[in-house]
């Protein structure tokens, strides 16, 4: 399909499940991309509404036409005595914005919400991201010198 950066830009949330035993809510998402992942900034006692703004990059390197791209959004409540609770998830099909960024250098989804998934299928919450990919330009093969050599001449 192609090469290139990918952006995500985490906006924020509203309407986030979940109870902290000692306070307010600490979200902070975890955002995958086939095998990367990329974690946000923890909103520190933002609670149910928590605002990031704040940008993860991903390099994407696909040859496969017909695959289905998407972003898996996980977010996570840190908690400083225990594990980190779950509070839901987003999935994020992304194969459109990258087909038409390779078809015209780069391509953008503005920012829009998309619902949160609890661990029982139920929905809780949105979350709001926005997503630009632009594609790599082709600089000799990554950089390096393919076939010729230099001639240098002395006196």
């Amino acid at each position: 399909m192609g090469r290139g950066v990918l952006e995500v830009l985490l906006v924020d949330a509203k309407g986030l499940a979940g109870n902290d035993f000692l306070g307010r809510l600490d979200p902070y998402v975890v955002v995958q991309y086939r095998s990367q992942e990329r974690k946000s900034s923890t909103a520190r006692d933002a609670g149910r509404n928590p605002s990031w703004n704040e940008v993860l990059k991903f390099q994407i390197s696909s040859t496969a036409a017909n695959v289905q791209h998407k972003l898996v959004l996980r977010i996570m409540d840190h908690d400083n005595f225990s594990r980190d609770d779950f509070l839901g998830q987003a999935t994020i099909n992304i194969t459109d914005v990258i087909s038409i960024g390779m078809e015209k250098g780069k391509s953008e989804m503005n920012p829009a919400k998309y619902s949160v998934v609890m661990a029982d299928n139920s929905y809780h919450g949105a979350i709001k991201v926005g997503i630009t990919f632009t594609a790599a330009t082709k600089v000799e093969d990554d950089g390096v010198q393919v076939g010729g050599w230099m001639h240098s001449y002395r006196d």
